[in-house]
């Protein structure tokens, strides 16, 4: 009770049945449909339990563990918390009233736990197959003109004894370094998450990219055969083999270079001009420039390297002048083409919005397995989610992240009522985001009323 908020006494009870605080999560399962994501996965996988001992089948496990994870309930801990909300229920089929409980903590443990790296192989293939077909449904006739594929890879912080976790001295933490595919046509805003493949805490970054991106890259080009390919890697996956490998597969290609006494030493023409423009104008500048370089691990290959040089300006120091490259066989403006690799950016919003909205990295599984099936997981809901932003173009919500997306359309309180004809879910009458709510609703298959 409340005696001071008002000038009658307030009191706050958890009494009212039959209610939940996701009433908006309808449009989850919606999104999940006109994708066909969960049912896909789920074909994936054999179920080797026990028929008459079965409760909960095992689309049923992914989708609890999905549709929670989208819902921001990151954890198998939290099935206690929503085991018996009715909307939850509702998204898996069941009855909201009077239907049985979802899956219990240890029997989602038990099925994070019991699926080996072949399913997981097939499952990340899935997954990629899914998003890229529906990115190519959308289209319809319209094949974008360009399809960029970006790899990058972050820091899974760990704080147990998970296999393959060790420490690591650049992020100075124990972890994981999960490495994340996009693809994004050029006329569109969203880059479509189609690759999470979860690695050991010592993995370089070079590590399995050329795996990932030839599958990538055969996917993309066998629903877009008339679209060019561009691929974009920071300089952490610079490797000859790496070259190589996109010269022979015939793509565009734009990817960071780390600088060196040798190159540096050849760039001191641009150095020199970059420090005297600083001090003649007072203020950061940027040069630009390029060269034919031909690094020794190479074999006698010439490639286009562009040069940046910036005078940089730090607290407390003296100012200095930074250098940055970029090899690419693209024939842009060095301007233009670096400008074009700092793109990679958006990438990484994506990323943080992987890690805070859908909990990539909660990866607290013992075993190395389980947690990849986790991260697999978590870009699934986030498949989902990307599904559903998709459909609010020309609202407010068209850009927002993930967290705000599920603040502003899934945490609604309900009351669901249910009749021998039909179930009506009383979304509360004050939510102030109801416009776009309804258009996503009738963009994912809903009937207008």
């Amino acid at each position: 009770m409340f005696s001071t908020l008002s000038s009658q006494p307030v009191h706050a009870v958890f009494d009212e049945p039959d209610t939940t605080s996701d009433g908006g999560a309808l449009l989850v399962k919606a999104a999940d449909q006109r994708l066909g994501l969960t049912e896909a996965l789920a074909a994936c996988l054999e179920d080797t339990r026990a028929a008459e001992r079965i409760d909960h089948t095992l689309h049923d496990l992914l989708r609890q563990r999905i549709y929670g994870l989208a819902l921001g309930y990151e954890d198998a801990n939290d099935a206690a918390r929503v085991g018996n909300d009715p909307m939850h229920k509702l998204l898996l089929d069941r009855d909201p009233l009077s239907g049985a409980p979802l899956a219990s903590q240890p029997t989602l443990s038990r099925f994070e736990n019991g699926v080996d790296m072949r399913a997981l192989l097939i499952l990340g293939n899935r997954l990629a197959d899914t998003v890229l077909d529906r990115v190519k449904a959308r289209r319809r006739d319209r094949p974008p003109g360009l399809i960029t594929i970006d790899l990058d890879p972050t820091c899974d912080a760990t704080h147990g004894r998970q296999q393959l976790s060790f420490f690591h001295g650049h992020y100075d933490t124990w972890c994981y370094l999960p490495t994340l595919g996009f693809v994004t046509p050029n006329d569109e805003s969203e880059s479509f998450l189609v690759a999470a493949v979860l690695r050991s805490g010592r993995a370089p970054d070079k590590e399995g990219a050329i795996g990932i991106l030839r599958r990538l890259i055969a996917k993309v080009r066998s629903r877009f055969p008339h679209s060019r390919v561009r691929v974009r890697l920071d300089a952490g996956f610079m490797a000859p083999e790496v070259l190589d490998f996109l010269d022979d597969a015939g793509v565009e290609y734009v990817v960071g270079y780390a600088n060196n006494p040798l190159l540096a030493q050849e760039c001191a023409a641009w150095t020199e001009e970059t420090q005297r423009c600083y001090e003649e104008c007072g203020h950061p500048v940027q040069v630009f420039g390029e060269l034919a370089y031909s690094a020794k691990t190479w074999k006698g290959k010439t490639r286009r390297l562009i040069v940046k040089a910036e005078v940089v300006e730090a607290l407390g120091r003296e100012p200095k002048v930074n250098l940055r490259f970029v090899v690419t066989n693209l024939r842009h403006k060095p301007e233009n083409l670096y400008a074009l690799y700092c793109q990679r950016g958006d990438i990484e919003n994506r990323v943080k919005e992987l890690k805070a909205g859908v909990a990539l990295d909660r990866t607290s599984c013992t075993d190395f397995w389980a947690n990849q099936l986790r991260v697999l997981m978590a870009a699934a809901a986030f498949a989902i989610l990307q599904e559903l932003r998709t459909r609010l173009q020309g609202t407010g919500l068209a850009r927002a992240q993930v967290e705000r997306l599920r603040l502003c359309l899934l945490r609604i309180g309900a009351r669901i009522e249910r009749s021998v004809r039909r179930i009506v879910v009383h979304l509360a009458a004050a939510h102030p985001w109801q416009p776009p709510w309804a258009k996503a609703a009738v963009a994912l298959g809903a009937s207008r009323l």
